[in-house]
């Protein structure tokens, strides 16, 4: 079944893009994925969650013999309003600067991407201090930030839906590129507090249950975050939709990545989520789209205080747990070799009949 294009622009569609149907998985090649899994030169189950994986991937690449040679990986940046109430260890202006270390091949994700073979597309969203135009890096600006959302909405409608579909337009370009897997990553001062934030109202849990240290918060400035997310909560109370919830106590890069994980869903692209801030987005993609569940894999259990809780309510399985909380896809794209060995396995190894090996008796 050919992947239907996603048109965020028609305006003669009733419904927005973004609840538009998800590409169904292919449950006749994930049977031939597990009943070749089956006839493998190994006991059966003994590569436990690998086989798990490549079916999965043989699913929802729609071929019994899946790959993983063409990652796409997009970075969304965005500052926050928030961000006033010194809820971070860093300052605003290590968004922008990020820009330039993502452009410049510096950052984590870039070293990674690089070490992959990934394609690295890095997106500007809006940040105070704009670097202005960078080589390898796009300039699809919502504003310069998102309100404070403890004084008002942190979006606008418009602002929402252009983030949204900024997160579509870079699925667009995976999709044309050929991408086998897409990688979401966000960078963003103050964006675990949005991300926190968000959470406790999708899930109605307390911030004291899913607020963490960030970039690294001392005890009083957890406290200090734990009291502005009380804040930010009781003043957008009324928020009657979990679309209403994303614009009022989201941000941009976050909006963005939940765009981007309903589109992949139906592009017909797996999507492998990052850590914790990522995990929201998909919670976030899954409440406006819940067709778009099927298409996400999730990478690893970050440090992060939360992301357990939410993993939890999405009844996920990461596939690594290394004490990471860095962002920017980091821990997705070292999640990728994991993934591509399931393949290499499912596909290259031979059969018992294949290998004169005689099978399992009982």
């Amino acid at each position: 079944m050919k992947a239907k294009n996603v048109e965020i622009d028609d305006l003669n569609e009733a419904s927005p893009w973004w609840s538009r149907a998800c590409l169904r998985v292919d449950e006749t090649i994930a049977a031939q994925a597990r009943a070749r899994q089956a006839q493998l030169t190994k006991p059966p189950g003994s590569l436990g969650r690998l086989e798990d994986a490549a079916v999965r991937l043989a699913a929802l690449q729609r071929t019994p013999q899946p790959s993983l040679q063409r990652v796409w990986i997009s970075v969304f940046a965005a500052d926050h309003g928030v961000a006033a109430e010194g809820v971070s260890a860093f300052p605003q202006a290590v968004t922008g600067e990020m820009l330039r270390n993502f452009a410049g091949g510096g950052a984590a994700i870039a070293v990674l991407a690089r070490s992959l073979g990934a394609s690295l597309d890095v997106v500007n969203l809006g940040t105070v201090n704009d670097p202005g135009p960078i080589k390898g890096v796009h300039r699809a600006i919502v504003a310069a930030s998102t309100a404070n959302f403890c004084e008002a909405a942190a979006m606008s409608a418009a602002q929402l839906e252009a983030a949204l579909a900024a997160g579509a337009a870079s699925v667009r370009a995976a999709r044309d590129a050929g991408a086998q897997l897409f990688v979401g990553g966000e960078m963003g001062i103050a964006n675990t507090t949005a991300a926190a934030a968000l959470a406790c109202a999708l899930l109605q849990r307390a911030p004291a249950e899913l607020t963490g240290a960030g970039t690294g918060l001392d005890a009083a400035g957890v406290a200090r975050k734990i009291a502005v997310i009380e804040r930010a909560l009781a003043l957008h109370a009324v928020a009657g939709s979990d679309h209403e919830r994303l614009r009022r106590l989201g941000g941009f890069e976050i909006a963005a990545l939940a765009g981007a994980y309903v589109a992949c869903a139906q592009s017909g692209i797996p999507v492998l989520v990052d850590g914790f801030i990522c995990t929201v987005a998909a919670l976030a993609a899954q409440r406006l789209n819940p067709g778009c569940g099927e298409w996400l894999l999730y990478a690893h259990r970050s440090h992060e205080r939360g992301h357990a809780a939410v993993l939890d309510a999405l009844h996920a399985q990461p596939l690594l747990d290394l004490g990471l909380r860095l962002g920017e896809g980091s821990g997705a794209a070292v999640a990728v070799p994991l993934l591509r060995l399931a393949c290499d396995l499912h596909n290259g190894m031979a059969t018992f009949a294949q290998a004169g090996v005689s099978g399992a008796t009982a």
